[in-house]
């Protein structure tokens, strides 16, 4: 048990290819968090709808994004829509499925955030000669993203480590597919998956920083 002889010198022997895919995980993750904002956002719109139509499948999406786990949606991208003819590529795949959860949960901050702005708002810019759409725009939306603003940098975290799951469906270009693959080949598991965790350690401590760096510039009045 206590025999195991640790060989890190490998591991680091390695980092350089390891950070490479540190930066594909960054991507993915950044790219399924624009995707998810803009699907967000129009999710929002969706359920505040007087369409029962729309309102249906605002909240058909943000319940299936908050009740299901994020390795079926990614399963579902990759594998279930190839039974449609449909075949992502392992990439397009984990960024679907992530864009996917993003969106339901960011609809759902979203939410909770217009709640915390008074009606009284929105009331006043119409009474100024805005149409709902300019309203919502100008004056909703601000104060909605800064009101989300934290919750929103959850997110980001857990998109950063969501990527992990790329590995279930063959990817083999971010941190985790590369740390696997590097694994399988030399057996060394804890030496890179250590080396890894402390990456993406790094990487989502960072992204907290600037986001709290960001909200006391930005928020503090």
């Amino acid at each position: 048990m206590l025999n195991y002889t640790f060989h890190w010198a490998q591991a680091f022997k390695a980092l350089p290819r390891m950070l490479d895919g540190a930066l594909v995980t960054l991507q993915i993750a950044v790219l399924s968090m624009v995707i998810g904002l803009a699907c967000a956002m129009v999710l929002t719109l969706f359920r505040r709808s007087d369409s029962r139509i729309l309102r249906g499948f605002g909240n058909t999406w943000v319940e299936v994004a908050r009740n299901t786990p994020a390795l079926f949606q990614i399963y579902m991208a990759h594998f279930g829509l190839g039974s449609f003819g449909i075949h992502l590529s392992p990439y397009t795949a984990l960024l679907a499925g992530i864009a996917f959860n993003n969106a339901g949960y960011l609809s759902e901050n979203f939410r909770g955030a217009l709640k915390a702005i008074p009606e009284t708002q929105t009331r006043a810019a119409r009474s100024l000669g805005m149409t709902p759409l300019q309203a919502f725009r100008m004056i909703v939306v601000p104060q909605m993203l800064r009101v989300a603003f934290l919750p929103m940098t959850n997110q980001m975290v857990w998109a950063i480590l969501m990527t992990s799951l790329g590995v279930t469906v063959g990817m083999n270009m971010d941190l985790a597919g590369i740390t696997q693959e590097l694994n399988a080949r030399s057996f060394r598991t804890f030496e890179f998956f250590a080396l890894a965790a402390v990456i993406f350690y790094v990487m989502t401590k960072a992204v907290t920083l600037a986001a709290r760096a960001i909200a006391w510039r930005m928020f503090r009045y």
